[in-house]
């Protein structure tokens, strides 16, 4: 049936429901990987958005049963402009309208993407509603995203424990994705997962190497009341941060976020090490960053920035034991070029002599 994508904006633009849905609205953006449409649906870090793929065909190679992110559907809708339906791959277990429709998600398909993306590189990342009667649009109704506690949505609800190595990390969970835990699984490491509110004391409780904080859909600011615990966690812990996390450490310790006119999305955004100045492609997924010059005094240095708009992609700590990464090093989908960085966490974890990390 027809479907309507109407921006916030005022336009309109129409494709083909691949079944039968009514209106549902959300945040609209664009991705630019030429793959990795299963990962994106099931990325929490998706959660209240709606997903505009660049690439122009998507779904040619299917759904298998193990590149999922998460347990459950993220994304609002997904828009393509070609759909596949058959999955070429010998892993290929549902095709993605099939694969869809088992996970609620919208599917639109023959839209001009290319239109919506250059609408959303001038005007920015916006409210849109995705309808099949244009007569129930009402705009008035449809909160902004960031002024949305969307993380709680997608957070565990009590403890996990994955793994039994020696090394016992504790993941704050903001919307993680699958992917980080694997990377942690594989170098050993006992892994419990903790819900996003977990205090302080719960985390010490559980005498943990190293934390990290992760990933997460939203507006930062939204956790300002979990600054503090955060803080006094990473004054305590070795500490990474990645996305969201990244973002959360930076305002604990006095820093400033600002959202982006539109988010760094994809798997091929070009960072530079500011130490090294070694290049990496990276894969993104997020609308905010921090601003660099709210880093007075807050004892962070630029590790990495972004080479198409400078943006800060990574930062270290001059005293503490912590490191941030905008980018996502598990790089799923993406390049696996900045994937060793969880190797330098770990040595972080097991470096000696650090008694300040322990005060």
């Amino acid at each position: 049936m027809k479907g309507y994508i109407v921006l916030e904006t005022g336009e309109i633009f129409e494709g083909e429901l691949t079944r039968d849905q009514k209106h549902v609205h959300g945040e609209i953006v664009f991705f630019t990987g030429m793959t990795g449409y299963q990962e994106v649906m099931t990325d929490p870090s998706f959660k209240g958005q709606m997903v505009v793929f660049t690439y122009p065909l998507i779904g040619n190679y299917g759904v298998n049963a193990v590149d999922n992110e998460s347990r459950s559907s993220q994304a609002a809708a997904l828009i393509v402009h070609k759909l596949s339906d058959e999955g070429y791959h010998y892993d290929s277990k549902d095709n993605l309208t099939t694969s869809c429709a088992k996970a609620g998600i919208p599917l639109l398909t023959g839209v001009d993407t290319r239109a919506i993306v250059k609408r959303i590189r001038e005007k920015g990342d916006m409210r849109a509603i995705l309808t099949t009667d244009l007569k129930e649009v009402d705009f008035e109704l449809i909160p902004n995203l960031a002024d949305q506690d969307v993380v709680a949505d997608v957070s565990v609800t009590k403890p996990r424990q994955l793994g039994s190595g020696d090394t016992h990390i504790v993941v704050m969970d903001y919307g993680y994705k699958k992917s980080i835990i694997d990377h942690l699984l594989d170098l050993d490491c006992k892994v419990t997962i903790m819900p996003f509110h977990s205090t302080f004391e719960e985390v010490e409780a559980l005498k943990p190497d190293g934390v990290m904080l992760s990933n997460g859909p939203g507006n930062p600011k939204r956790l300002v009341h979990l600054l503090p615990s955060i803080k006094k966690l990473a004054m305590t812990f070795p500490t990474m941060g990645i996305c969201l996390g990244h973002q959360l450490l930076a305002l604990a310790f006095g820093a400033d976020t600002e959202k982006l006119r539109f988010g760094h999305r994809g798997a091929n955004q070009p960072v530079i090490d500011c130490m090294t100045n070694k290049v990496y492609m990276t894969s993104q997924n997020h609308s905010y960053v921090v601003k660099e010059d709210s880093l007075i005094q807050t004892g962070f240095s630029p590790k990495f920035m972004n080479i198409n708009d400078s943006s800060i992609e990574g930062l270290i700590h001059n005293e503490w034991a912590v490191m941030t990464l905008q980018f996502h090093p598990e790089a799923h989908p993406g390049p696996s070029d900045s994937a060793h960085y969880f190797n330098d966490f770990m040595q972080m974890v097991h470096k000696k002599g650090r008694e300040k990390t322990y005060a």
